[in-house]
């Protein structure tokens, strides 16, 4: 059994020795100026004062009454070859993009901070601002339940049914406002925890940057 595609390889590159062999001689019989070669599509070599016709749309070479080769052309693209080539330059400009990107982002950071320490002492600075509003709006929690927890013993011990009807009223409110806050201070945990990391993450990108020793390295901050 044949295979088609192997045949044409070889019969394209049996054609262009045979092109290189002869090209001196074919030469050498053409009584004008250059003359144009190629390969047809059964392989074969072909050529001509102008461009044959079984040479369009294939590569060509224009020779020399001497024989040397004046030009080379190129077969036009294959559509296969068109869409490689549009993905590859795609893929270099989103390479070039990315770079761009990254080298703007560095540029900022080094701007940002004058050493490794003044980038600690601001991670730090903000650390403390979103722990002191953390602990305030957990002592804000803590408050809520407890004033929740005194209502709920008061409407289990009293015996007016009207007093009881509002405390649980007031309760019910109560699990509103806790659930709302406890939601704020998981957002505030979720805020710090992005701080902790974008301050991670600089860092890291600066040592680099900087050429900073090892030792400059700190472990990463814990997390809440």
């Amino acid at each position: 059994m044949g295979f088609p595609r192997a045949e044409r390889v070889l019969a394209g590159f049996a054609c262009t020795v045979a092109l290189v062999a002869s090209s001196g001689t074919l030469a050498a019989q053409q009584s004008g100026g250059a003359s144009i070669y190629c390969c047809d599509v059964g392989g074969q070599p072909v050529c001509g004062d102008i461009l044959p016709a079984a040479c369009y749309g294939r590569a060509y070479r224009e020779m020399s009454p001497s024989g040397t080769v004046r030009r080379t052309v190129a077969a036009p693209l294959t559509p296969d070859e068109i869409a490689q080539r549009a993905a590859a330059e795609h893929k270099r400009r989103a390479e070039e993009a990315e770079r761009m990107r990254q080298l703007r982002l560095d540029q900022a950071l080094l701007e940002t901070y004058r050493s490794v320490q003044d980038l600690d002492s601001r991670r730090d600075r903000e650390l403390r601002e979103l722990d002191r509003s953390i602990r305030e709006l957990r002592a804000r929690e803590s408050e809520l339940i407890e004033r929740q927890r005194v209502m709920i013993d008061e409407a289990t011990h009293t015996d007016k049914s009207d007093v009881a009807a509002s405390l649980e009223a007031d309760i019910r409110l109560l699990d509103s406002e806790i659930a709302a806050q406890s939601s704020v201070v998981a957002a505030k945990l979720r805020e710090r925890n992005a701080v902790v990391e974008r301050f991670e993450e600089h860092r890291r990108r600066y040592v680099e940057l900087t050429s900073a020793p090892e030792s400059a390295r700190i472990p990463p901050m814990p997390r809440r």
